[in-house]
């Protein structure tokens, strides 16, 4: 098993009186965690994939908790948004059972979300699982290993599943996209065309790390703009994706409103478009390797709490810095390219912000990637 970053901080929050949470896309080893964590306690499981799970915890009484609960001092539900109005269930047992530590899985934040939120707010601690990260990939297989992968996992990504099914990649690739993006997203949200979900997701997939415009995605798609926002807040609250806003504070050219699109990993985005020729056979091998490094950073600093806000920046002149971090009021923008090459950032971004500036490559991207 893989180390996970959020492992620690997750062990030092067990019987601190509030449930503990763990939400992300499905496959990415929330369970698996969880279990590790459990493993040397006795523990309740209830699995709400399970119909007779879901029976039990739709709306028990507090006595009807007590029964199955029994002297169980740690409970772990797994999948709960298969369960309606699951946060009040849960709320019951973190006030009423004060010695009961509760640990709580999910798939999708767009529907847990709505659930526990309101329910369990100063209740709980949240955490995000995403695939596994670099810097878990290094840890468990060393330095030298991890580099001889890069383009692998460029190509395939990091979830766990892919990473222990060598060869067989593709495979657990497509299974993971027909069962989690399409099943998972269209029994949680209202999407009625899951052919116009894969047009935009394949769109969207071709324009990685590109500035998205929604006018010219609805034209393509043959849908209204509204709707094509609609289905990428979905993908962006299912884990499939994220955007990186503008950033702009003084500059009179800057571009202020668009959003750029990337994908939580390679391997997911690869497996929509149909594509898993080798790098040097790619002309979006520096799309790649840009999200690669823009998905890590993000996955860092979520869970490594630094607070930063990401965005990239461009002016109308094209001038351009691909990511922006703001910590702290300091400014840092950075530049990814695969191979190094004699670049210089626009030094208008630099004299403004009064921004550090890195060229991020091949060679020293480790260091980025691990925060």
């Amino acid at each position: 098993m893989v180390t996970r970053t959020i492992e620690k901080n997750i062990r030092e929050k067990i019987n601190s009186g509030k449930a503990i949470v763990v939400i992300g896309a499905r496959q990415v080893g929330k369970t698996t965690l969880l279990n590790e964590i459990l493993k040397d306690k006795d523990f309740l499981f209830l699995d709400a994939d399970d119909p007779s799970t879901r029976s039990l915890l739709l709306s028990p009484t507090t006595e009807q908790i007590r029964t199955f609960i029994g002297d169980y001092k740690y409970i772990f539900l797994d999948e709960a948004q298969r369960i309606p109005g699951i946060g009040l269930t849960l709320k019951i047992i973190t006030d009423q059972f004060k010695g009961i530590q509760l640990f709580v899985s999910g798939s999708s934040s767009f529907d847990l979300g709505n659930e526990l939120n309101e329910p369990l707010t100063g209740r709980k601690w949240e955490y995000e699982l995403f695939p596994i990260s670099w810097e878990e990939y290094e840890n468990k297989i060393g330095v030298v290993k991890s580099e001889q992968q890069l383009e692998n996992r460029l190509l395939y990504g990091f979830y766990p599943e892919v990473i222990n099914n060598q060869g067989q990649e593709r495979e657990v690739l497509k299974n993971l996209v027909n069962s989690y993006l399409y099943r998972d997203i269209l029994a949680f949200s209202d999407i009625r065309k899951p052919e116009v979900l894969e047009k935009l997701l394949q769109a969207l997939a071709l324009q990685m790390g590109n500035e998205v415009n929604y006018n010219e995605l609805s034209q393509l798609i043959g849908i209204n703009k509204m709707t094509v926002q609609k289905y990428i807040d979905i993908l962006e609250k299912g884990y499939v994706l994220f955007r990186l806003n503008s950033f702009s504070r003084n500059i009179r050219n800057e571009i202020k409103l668009n959003r750029k699109i990337y994908f939580y990993d390679n391997g997911i985005r690869n497996m929509i478009i149909g594509n898993f020729n080798q790098l040097d056979l790619r002309p979006d091998k520096g799309a790649l390797w840009e999200n690669f490094l823009v998905s890590e950073r993000r996955k860092q600093n979520i869970y490594k709490n630094t607070f930063s806000k990401m965005y990239f920046w461009r002016t109308k002149q094209q001038q351009e810095i691909d990511l922006v971090e703001e910590s702290n009021g300091q400014i840092v923008g950075f530049e990814f390219k695969w191979k190094s090459k004699n670049i210089k950032l626009p030094q208008v971004f630099i004299e403004t912000y009064d921004a550090k500036t890195y060229l991020i490559d091949r060679q020293n991207f480790r260091e980025f990637v691990k925060i």
